[in-house]
């Protein structure tokens, strides 16, 4: 049976959402649940055709989808099962987005012709090793402060629960002279969704709060009415956002003071049948067991266990079981390398599906059942955990030592009023200045970054958590102070600290500030000379008098690529 509805995947991945096709392999659906009122007629032919899509499948299994895993992930130690010596399905892997190499340990099939297959991805503990703030390394009271009047966080984990399904009612028609009518007990609502928007106009996450949960399915009422669906949750966030599952936060700080031999176990499955490298996340519903959720009116479940008529019915009601818990699977999937917002969505994103609303007693009703005084409970919401990263959009990003004057130069050229001083990290949360051109043309746009040290890579000074701003930029500007022992130095501290891969394909500008001080003519002549060979433009500037302005405004629009010939 698992061959047959648990198909393969084909996903197709745009910047914005995922959506998920089925193959061309017959696969049961649950929405032929006959409608509202529904006649003994259309029930027995429902449950007929139940017992029809059993026989299709020569593989079916009673209970084919027991061995399912339940969770989606687990804290192991690291064993010989994690090594490609002693395990022949252990794969190595790196995704575009992770740190280190994954190890996959393919799950055997046994089953001939299955058509999806659970991996499990050993992902080591520090992976998830993340911070709020980029200052972590120092204790609280020594963390520098950002500026109040402008809150900033570009970094949140958000914990985001869909809503459970309402459950079914049991009901029967009552009117005068009519003690006991029909069953008419309606079906319990499905639970709230959780999408998310990206639009233009924010530049934080700040807003976001840490849990959200979307409202519970309504259970259904009598006379044949159906339970309300539970409110949808929709968050707004900012172009640039991008969304990745994370495993429970807890879990990851209990780690990470002795994590050497510790791994993430996360259950994956593959794009489609054939692929051998999974691409994504499943998720898992603590929802009841195939055959069981019942609710039972006036009789408990051992009475109705012992009537032959129920254990016929529950028969069949299996089958429906086993494909509510196959579309779960099918849908509740997340890719592994997350979701990426770079411009505005046109519509909402699911994230997670809300439960699917329980039956009510009125489809219950057949020719050896007429008073059913039993209905189905609502199936279970996801709850996961979600990494929310922006990296801002901006066309050109200023990147330069502490005090090189990245800010004092952001304020002459632009509307950015950023906080300036004389002391080491004035910057502590990125700032974005809009450069206007001619009225033919588009302004661009400059972020100003806290400054990068010696060592930052290695989490020194304010370490480089803040690079991920100048990711998306077409262009890089260099500040470099020529008031400074060695321009040329600063230069070689700044290209190390932040590597080639981040400066491959882009626009690159040097800006030499504080032109105005004594010596800065000489060192910004060997610092045009130094870069001459990789064809970069160097240009001066005294941002403070606002000298040679306008030619840096004009080299960095041509480095973002926006001024018009």
């Amino acid at each position: 049976m698992q061959s047959v509805i648990r198909c393969s995947r084909v996903l197709s991945i745009t910047t914005i959402s995922f959506s998920r096709t089925i193959s061309s392999t017959r696969v049961l659906l649950t929405e032929d649940i006959p409608d509202n009122a529904p006649t003994l007629n259309e029930n027995a032919q429902w449950l007929n055709n139940l017992e029809k899509d059993k026989q299709f499948s020569k593989t079916q299994q009673e209970e084919p989808l027991d061995n399912v895993p339940t969770s989606t992930y687990s804290i192991i130690t690291r064993s010989k099962l994690d090594s490609p010596e002693t395990n022949p399905d252990f794969i190595t892997f790196k995704t575009v987005r992770s740190k280190t190499p994954y190890n996959i340990v393919r799950t055997p099939n046994p089953k001939e012709n299955e058509a999806d297959q659970y991996h499990t991805m050993s992902v080591p503990a520090s992976e998830y090793f993340l911070s709020s703030s980029p200052f972590s390394s120092l204790p609280a009271h020594r963390r520098p402060k950002a500026d109040n009047r402008q809150p900033f966080s570009d970094l949140r984990i958000v914990r985001l629960k869909s809503g459970k399904g309402g459950n079914g009612t049991v009901s029967f028609f009552r009117d005068a002279g009519i003690a006991t009518g029909p069953p008419d007990g309606g079906d319990g609502g499905d639970g709230g969704n959780v999408y998310v928007t990206a639009v233009k106009g924010l530049s934080s996450l700040h807003g976001l709060r840490s849990k959200y949960i979307a409202k519970d399915g309504s259970p259904g009422q009598d006379g044949q009415l159906d339970g309300k669906k539970g409110d949808d949750v929709h968050l707004i966030v900012p172009v640039g956002t991008s969304i990745k599952w994370c495993p429970e936060p807890s879990a990851v700080r209990s780690l990470q003071k002795n994590h050497e031999d510790k791994v993430f176990h996360i259950q994956t499955v593959v794009q489609d049948l054939g692929n051998v490298v999974p691409k994504f996340i499943q998720f898992f519903r603590n929802s009841y067991l195939i055959g069981k959720g019942w609710i039972f009116k006036e009789k408990n479940e051992e009475y109705h266990l012992a009537k032959d008529y129920f254990n016929d019915l529950n028969k069949n009601v299996k089958i429906h079981d086993r494909q509510l818990k196959n579309d779960e699977l099918i849908n509740d999937v997340f890719p592994l390398d997350g979701i990426d917002f770079p411009k505005p969505t046109e519509n909402p994103v699911l994230i997670l599906k809300g439960g699917k609303g329980g039956m009510g007693n009125m489809h219950f009703l057949t020719s050896t059942i007429r008073n059913p005084r039993f209905a189905k409970v609502g199936r279970e919401g996801l709850e996961e955990n979600f990494i929310f990263e922006l990296k801002l959009l901006a066309d050109i990003g200023l990147v330069g030592l502490p005090n090189a004057g990245k800010s004092t130069l952001l304020r002459a050229i632009s509307n950015a009023r950023p906080r300036v001083g004389h002391w080491e990290f004035t910057t502590l949360q990125p700032t974005i200045g809009t450069i206007p051109l001619r009225i033919d043309q588009e302004p661009f746009t400059v972020a100003d970054i806290p400054g990068i040290v010696a060592g930052a890579s290695e989490d020194k000074g304010m370490g480089l958590n803040f690079l991920r701003h100048v990711e998306r930029s077409g262009g890089i500007c260099f500040v470099l102070s020529l008031g400074s022992k060695d321009p040329i130095a600063d230069l070689n501290v700044l290209l190390k600290e932040m590597g080639p891969k981040r400066l491959k394909g882009k626009n690159i500008l040097l800006i030499g500030t504080k032109a105005d001080l004594e010596g800065s003519y000489e060192k910004f002549c060997k610092l045009r000379e130094y870069v001459a060979v990789r064809n970069w433009k160097c240009v001066p500037c005294c941002a403070m008098q606002k000298e040679n302005v306008e030619k840096v405004i004009e080299l960095m629009a041509e480095c973002s690529g926006k001024l018009n010939n």
